[in-house]
């Protein structure tokens, strides 16, 4: 008797065991659904970064006061990648591996979100980017597959590039151009190269392409150097930190063509770094413009600028967006097992997302339109809306 009551404890301290690997040994499941916020909240995209951070947390307090999804309140748990791709791939490791996290979103920066993919895939967790446009955060450059567990909410590089030459020839009637390009940074190097692709096959001349890194500060002897060239616009793609300051320097040595990039330049940032009268004659490609007259858009304006007193920027779009997407797909999947939200996610389509409807294509990237934002004395004007 006393050897069937030994074995009788040892049976239920067994079961007890592997259930606290499960939902703890009393058995009860958690109320919260984890959701990890993977975000540039320090370092040189810091201000990017925090706008999407910002966005999802709203999204998710709004969710949570309307009665959250599955039953459950929506925990966010948000990780720094510091603006470098070794820390995005630590970071998202922390989040499943140690926070246990069901998916995650954020990240605008290409090379962060590409170092946090294959981190994604490998675990075999749902990622959903926010505004990174490299081509390879969602196809494995080497061979060339789309990632299963990789998404984003924004448009992609070639697009991006494309609209930008297009604008550039087509609406300012420019032919003659200079790429300035941040050689650290993919994203960067990706958007130069389809820039170029589409410049000249409009007829447009590449007079000359230079390079610098993140965190440079004297761009005075590069820009001297385009200067002599005589171009008609200079192609920036690059982040607002560098950006502003190739701006300012640009206007002092007095050249004043036009210069352009993409979605990197979103931040109020750069109108401090460069001064608003340099910025005068230039102009971005970006994933919304916060002078939108569609009521959904006014709406969540109203709303984020009440919750951070300050409006919106294109990447707390974003964030917001990115995090409506995925509670879509886990309340579609009825489930929160990361493979039932995966194939919820590849079903997505025409999601009713701030910054346009959106749909996620065969290669897990969303189809959706572009803006094109003119700089006029410190103000965002909107420009142009163009489709893809």
């Amino acid at each position: 008797m006393k050897n069937n009551k030994m074995k009788l404890l040892a049976v239920m301290m067994m079961i007890c065991m592997l259930a606290v690997g499960l939902t703890g040994c009393g058995g009860s499941d958690s109320n919260t659904i984890k959701i990890g916020l993977l975000n540039e909240m320090t370092g040189g995209n810091a201000t990017l970064g925090t706008s999407a951070a910002n966005g999802a947390k709203l999204a998710f307090k709004e969710i949570n006061a309307n009665g959250g999804v599955l039953g459950k309140q929506i925990e966010a748990v948000v990780a720094d990648n510091k603006s470098e791709p070794a820390e995005a791939a630590n970071a998202i490791t922390k989040l499943i591996n140690q926070d246990k996290v069901v998916a995650v979103t954020g990240t605008f920066s290409s090379s962060n979100a590409i170092a946090a993919a294959s981190v994604a895939e490998a675990a075999k967790v749902p990622y959903l980017a926010a505004g990174a446009t490299n081509p390879k955060v969602t196809v494995d450059e080497k061979s060339g597959k789309v990632f299963d567990y990789v998404f984003r909410v924004c448009f992609i590089d070639p697009f991006q590039g494309t609209v930008a030459a297009n604008f550039a020839t087509d609406n300012l009637k420019l032919t003659k151009a200079v790429i300035l390009v941040d050689n650290s940074s993919d994203y960067s190097k990706g958007l130069a190269d389809f820039f170029k692709k589409a410049f000249t096959a409009k007829n447009g001349q590449i007079l000359g392409e230079e390079a610098y890194l993140q965190k440079d500060q004297d761009f005075k002897t590069i820009l001297t150097k385009i200067k002599a060239l005589n171009p008609e616009i200079i192609y920036v793609p690059g982040y607002y930190e560098e950006v502003g300051k190739i701006v300012k320097q640009a206007r002092e040595i007095d050249l004043k063509c036009v210069i352009m990039g993409g979605d990197g330049w979103d931040s109020p940032k750069l109108g401090e770094i460069a001064g608003a009268d340099a910025l005068n004659n230039t102009f971005f490609t970006n994933h919304y413009s916060v002078d939108s007259d569609d009521e959904k858009s006014k709406a969540f304006v109203e709303a984020y600028t009440k919750e951070y007193g300050q409006k919106p920027d294109a990447l707390a779009v974003l964030g917001y967006d990115a995090a409506r997407v995925l509670i879509d797909a886990i309340t579609r999947a009825n489930s929160t097992e990361p493979a039932k939200i995966q194939a919820a996610l590849t079903e997505t389509k025409d999601f009713a997302a701030i910054s346009g409807d959106t749909t996620l294509n065969a290669t897990h990237d969303a189809v959706k339109n572009a803006v094109v934002i003119e700089m006029k004395n410190g103000k965002q004007e909107f420009k142009a809306s163009v489709k893809p």
